[in-house]
């Protein structure tokens, strides 16, 4: 029995009728024959919701018109045959190897994670290995060399520091008996911070140190060791560099093995 092409093609249509629900079901838009799935603009807002942007049915609409955009520019690269340029296919595996090494770099890292234990034991090592110390100093700015040399004779006959400063030209600490409070001697130009230095505890400077604001006197309070900054402060500064030690290491290993002409 022979069956007609009438009744093939209405077979035909009948199951494309049926297939069609469950084909737009799994895609958010079909462009010139080419789906997009709905999973793909799910994977984008996924990637909006954790950058804070609440879903809403708007928000999917705007999606779902981007990817279309995009595939529609797509089509057009490769119907004028884009895509095969050399220049462009260079970017296309530039871009290739990026996404493959940030895989492994990742599937490395989870297979080998830096622990809370890992990151406390490198900021302790760090911090015994800072031996920078802190400075607390006062200091009276002059404009000439005669009148800080004036300055360290009244001291000397035992006038107060704290009254001499009031006369300085620096307005942040002349109101203050020229307190520096504490700082590390890089917060200084050169020459200040080599006279702070090398003076002992409670010592003024007996000749005037100059620098480019004038002409100073300084008296050196107390030095301490400087205290580190605190773990949740620098934490995330450790954690990547403890990663990028990580990577290297991985890099090494691979370099090992590998064999290279």
């Amino acid at each position: 029995m022979s069956i007609s092409r009438k009744s093939v093609r209405a077979v035909l249509a009948c199951a494309l009728l049926v297939a069609a629900p469950a084909l737009w079901a799994q895609n958010a838009a079909i462009v010139n024959n080419k789906p997009i799935p709905k999973a793909k603009v799910d994977e984008f807002m996924k990637a909006l919701a954790a950058q804070g942007r609440p879903e809403t049915p708007e928000l999917r609409a705007a999606v779902r018109d981007e990817l279309i955009a995009r595939e529609l520019f797509v089509q057009e690269a490769e119907r004028k045959g884009l895509s095969k340029k050399a220049e462009i296919q260079q970017q296309i595996e530039n871009t290739r190897q990026q996404i493959l090494i940030q895989a492994v770099i990742k599937e490395y890292m989870e297979a080998h994670p830096i622990k809370d234990e890992d990151l406390k034991a490198e900021y302790d090592k760090l911090a015994k290995q800072s031996s920078e110390k802190e400075y607390k100093a006062r200091h009276i700015l002059l404009t000439k060399e005669a009148e800080a040399k004036e300055v360290i004779e009244q001291l000397k006959k035992g006038a107060k520091f704290e009254d001499l400063a009031k006369q300085s030209k620096d307005p942040g600490s002349a109101q203050n008996g020229g307190d520096l409070d504490w700082n590390t001697p890089a917060t200084f130009v050169p020459p200040f911070s080599a006279a702070m230095t090398a003076l002992e505890k409670g010592k003024f400077t007996e000749t005037p140190v100059q620098t480019q604001f004038g002409w100073h006197v300084i008296l050196l309070e107390d030095v301490r060791d400087s205290a580190p900054p605190p773990f949740d402060q620098v934490r995330p500064q450790i954690q990547k560099e403890m990663e990028r030690n990580r990577v290297g290491d991985l890099q090494k290993e691979l370099r090992s093995k590998a064999r290279i002409q």
